[in-house]
Formats: structure tokens, sequence, C-alpha cells
């Protein structure tokens, strides 16, 4: 009953399926409407009432991205998963242009608008294991991710809104430690939860507004090559942090 009442619950933001008239074609090698993600997203119209779609062609994007909060009903498309790829190194410690970076400042990808629907990407923070390094950060509500990869190692995907629902459909994540993280509801479904160190996979931080947390059914849980430990905590499931009343998680997975 009560797995039923969550995928019932969030799937409502899985009601994407829209007639976008308007396609905007990016192409780093020159052959579409623009070259880069950001000029497009720039382009886009602020909270327009019918749904756009950005078709990003095959390629390696090496760029640092945020889809604002007025551009809602997007449908972001790329070619093949591994083929089209967003990729970018900041972190946080990191100095750019004088300034510290934070976690919050880290992102490769920042999805800040509602009604968003991303298909056949890999979001991806190179930075590699120097702390935290979020590749996508999502802050709108209603956003869905299907057959994507967010590539990263700590802090990978930082579900960041407070009030927002995200579907994970058919995903690969991939991380060292806490590399789910944040205080949004978020379906995980079919999905690969890909551990690269022996620590904890998620740092859930739901408040008392949501019921649910991280909802995690019929995903595969698997492991680089090292030593693996029980699972108190969340290490090789999940993590809670202390502070909040509610941090709640529920696997249905099998893992190898």
């Amino acid at each position: 009953m009560m797995k039923s009442a969550v995928i019932i619950t969030i799937l409502l933001l899985s009601s994407f399926v829209a007639s976008a008239e308007t396609v905007y074609t990016v192409d780093c090698n020159g052959g579409g409407d623009l070259r880069t993600i950001q000029a497009c997203f720039d382009a886009l119209p602020s909270k327009p009432a019918e749904w756009r779609t950005v078709r990003i062609m095959p390629g390696v994007y090496r760029e640092k991205v945020t889809l604002d909060v007025y551009k809602d009903k997007v449908r972001i498309l790329g070619d093949e998963m591994a083929e089209t790829r967003i990729v970018w190194g900041d972190y946080a410690g990191k100095v750019v242009d004088g300034r510290e970076l934070t976690t919050y400042d880290s992102y490769t990808m920042s999805v800040q608008a509602d009604d968003v629907y991303l298909d056949c990407l890999t979001v991806e923070n190179d930075a590699g294991r120097v702390g935290q390094a979020v590749a996508l950060e999502t802050r709108g509500d209603r956003i869905h991710l299907y057959h994507c990869a967010l590539i990263g190692d700590q802090d990978t995907f930082f579900a960041r809104g407070y009030v927002s629902r995200v579907h994970v459909e058919n995903c690969y994540i991939e991380g060292t430690t806490d590399f789910i993280f944040g205080p949004s509801i978020v379906l995980f479904e079919c999905s690969t939860i890909h551990c690269k160190a022996d620590s904890f996979i998620t740092a859930a931080s739901t408040t008392e507004r949501n019921e649910y947390g991280f909802v995690f059914s019929c995903c595969r849980v698997t492991a680089a090559d090292f030593p693996r430990r029980s699972v108190p905590r969340g290490g090789a499931t999940g993590g809670c942090p202390g502070p909040m009343r509610s941090c709640r998680r529920w696997f249905s997975a099998g893992g190898s």
C-alpha cells in the first residue's frame, strides 16, 4: 500500500507527454541552431504557454549550464546517453574569479525550472576525488530523467528543491560518498546505482513538510571491486543525516 501510494503520487509528474511545437537544435560541431547548450537555454522563452524541445546532437559539451527558473516546459533530448555528454569540473573549495566555490556552486548542470524532461544524456563532473563536486542539481518541480547517466564522485546528484518532485527512470548514477543527496521527493525506478567506494550512497535531508524522501523501486545496486561491509546507516543502501525529523528510504532492489 505504501509503495503504491508513493508511486501514484510521484508519477503524476510523469505526465510530460506534450506536443512541443518549437525545436531548438544544439550541435557543438556547428550543424544546429546553436553551438552551446547554455546559449540555447538563454534563447528559450520565459514562462511559455507551450512546451519546447531542445535537441542536443552527439558530442562532448564542456560547459557549466543552468536552466533558470523561468524556462519551464522543456524537453531536453540527447541522441544517445553515452554520446551526448555535458561535462564540467567545478568542486567545493575551487577558486573561480577570486571566489571560493561551495557545494551549491559546484554543479555541472542546474535545472531550476518546473516541468522539465531529460532524455538520453550524460551529465558529468570530472573534478575527481577532491571533495564535493555535483554533476546535476535539480530545484524545480515535476522533473523527469529518463535513460540518463549522472557521473561523478562525492555529491553527484543534488536533489535540492525542498518542495520538488523528481522521477528518475531507467538511469545510471555513480559516485563515491553521499552521491545522492538533498531534501526533494525522488522516485528512482528501474535504475542502476553504482558505488565507486566503500561509503554511504545517500544523504537524504527530508523535511517535515514531505512525507517521503528518496524511494527506490526495482533498482540495482552495484559496486566497484572493493571489500564491502554490511549496510548500517545506509552504506551500500542509503543514509540519514541527524537533525531532520523524517528521513526515509525504501528499496525494492537487487544487488551484485
